[in-house]
């Protein structure tokens, strides 16, 4: 890592091991009742107490756990998940529903202030069938705790996908999906969770809550987008309804090289707005390429190109896109129908699979690693991105000497891209914590000021409060607070998250 960064320390740190985890005793017992599918120990409490943040990631290394959960529970079944929430409710407990520990925002953290006798986490992974799948519709009953590999390898005895595979695919799960509101792989049309959603149902404190399954509805607000996003604070989502496909059996991807990554912008919106529609059709700048080995001997920006169907070759639509590359100045250097060994495309892939594990790897490493994303119109994409690498720059530098900055887009649509941020920069040993606290201040406010989103679809939790507080109107806070009365009126679900 340092021969390819420059920075980093001269030895890797080991972290602590699970017999330095010293917490302190749990402050509330679950009733004989649930005592069968809870548990107080300091593992499962140490391991369900964080999420996978980089300051997460830093104060695991070490052993620090600055508010753990008092007990783990493990519902079997929506009724059980009931119960957990009667018990959290009778004896004023928070309760914290619990994925697969993936997210990188602070959402699963028990900093909750004064108040609660405790907090319970709530872990759904128990609830992980698929439920029902119905063929004629193409869609699926998916209960809320299948992580991505369980999910699809139930979804394939029907020949079915649902083809959504965010970063954190091998361990996230359907509920952590659709409650941050999940980014998958496709960069254009189906770009996120809401977008595969039919029907949505959750248990509250008062009651259990469920859309009807519908392809579409002009009938008033949605009642799952209220629950798309919430963040696990108006319920515990516990089985959806999603759209599923037959897998692809036409694919096609290529590897275009710009030499200008205005270029490649220029390339790209294009494209979004061509009614093609890639499958993927993402953007490296050249630091990036060259970090994943998708940029070759020559360099550039690197436009990841990919179209895939499963009733129909695709030849023709990449045919087009190659040629709306060109005339922005791309230059398809290689094409491969699956993936070809050494090519662009699998080269990206490949990075884009391990960058979770390095990422872990580098607190060892002595490297700090941050990502931000955001979205942003096309008419203020130039201004906004100047804005916002400047100040994410000027905050790496500053704060730790030197760093690398670099981006690409993980998605596109007609009206603008959504670009994703990478920060490496070397981390001093015991401050690594306050280095990224400075540099995430600076970027979030830089792309706050600068009109853009605080996240696209990395989710809100307790790390982007201050800046979400400024981006969602005021009122609209005050109703989403009158619906958490409505469904959560002792307020125990996941409190802090998106309001007070």
């Amino acid at each position: 890592m340092r021969g390819q960064l420059g920075f980093g320390a001269e030895e890797a740190e080991l972290p602590a091991s699970a017999d330095d985890i010293d917490l302190p005793a749990p402050r509330i017992e679950p009733p004989a009742s649930l005592a069968g599918i809870c548990a107080t120990d300091p593992y499962e409490r140490a391991t369900h107490s964080y999420g996978s943040s980089y300051r997460d990631l830093v104060r695991a290394f070490r052993a620090r756990f600055d508010h753990p959960c008092d007990v783990v529970a493990f519902p079997r079944d929506e009724s059980e998940v009931a119960s957990v929430l009667d018990w959290c409710n009778e004896v004023r407990a928070a309760a914290i529903p619990y994925g697969g520990g993936t997210g990188v925002v602070g959402g699963v953290e028990a900093a909750i202030g004064d108040g609660y006798a405790g907090v319970v986490t709530i872990d759904l992974r128990g609830l992980d069938e698929v439920l029902e799948v119905d063929p004629v519709s193409r869609a699926a009953r998916i209960q809320a705790g299948a992580n991505g590999p369980r999910l699809q390898e139930q979804l394939k005895e029907h020949d079915f996908r649902l083809r959504h595979f965010p970063g954190s695919f091998e361990f996230s799960t359907l509920g952590g999906w659709i409650a941050t509101r999940s980014g998958g792989h496709y960069a254009t049309i189906y770009t996120h969770i809401d977008d595969l959603v039919e029907s949505v149902r959750a248990v509250t404190p008062t009651g259990v809550i469920e859309s009807r399954r519908l392809p579409g509805s002009g009938a008033g607000p949605s009642p799952d987008r209220m629950l798309m996003g919430s963040e696990g604070i108006l319920g515990v989502i516990t089985e959806a309804w999603v759209r599923v496909q037959e897998p692809p059996q036409f694919k096609l991807s290529a590897g275009i090289r710009f030499g200008k990554f205005t270029d490649g912008v220029a390339a790209v919106r294009a494209l979004s707005q061509s009614g093609l529609y890639p499958s993927n059709c993402r953007l490296l700048d050249p630091e990036l390429a060259a970090l994943y080995g998708a940029a070759g001997e020559q360099g550039g920006a690197v436009l990841v190109l990919g179209f895939e169907s499963s009733h129909h070759p695709v030849d023709h639509w990449m045919e087009l896109a190659l040629q709306c590359c060109a005339d922005h100045g791309g230059d398809a250097a290689e094409q491969s129908g699956r993936d070809a060994k050494g090519s662009s495309d699998e080269s990206w892939r490949g990075g884009f699979l391990r960058e979770p594990y390095v990422r872990d790897l580098l607190v060892s490493a002595g490297v700090i690693a941050e990502t931000f994303e955001t979205a942003i119109t096309w008419d203020r994409f130039a201004e906004f991105h100047a804005s916002v690498t400047t100040a994410a720059t000027d905050a790496v530098r500053s704060v730790c000497g030197q760093g690398k900055v670099g981006w690409r887009f993980t998605h596109v649509y007609p009206d603008g891209p959504a670009p994703y941020y990478t920060i490496l920069a070397p981390a001093r040993r015991g401050s690594e914590l306050e280095q990224w606290d400075e540099i995430k201040a600076a970027a979030s406010e830089a792309l706050i000021s600068a009109g853009g989103t605080i996240t696209h679809h990395h989710a809100v939790g307790r790390d982007h409060r201050p800046w979400y507080d400024q981006q969602r109107p005021e009122r609209f806070a005050a109703a989403l607070s009158a619906a958490k009365a409505e469904l959560d009126p002792n307020r125990i679900l996941n409190p802090g998250v998106l309001i007070d």
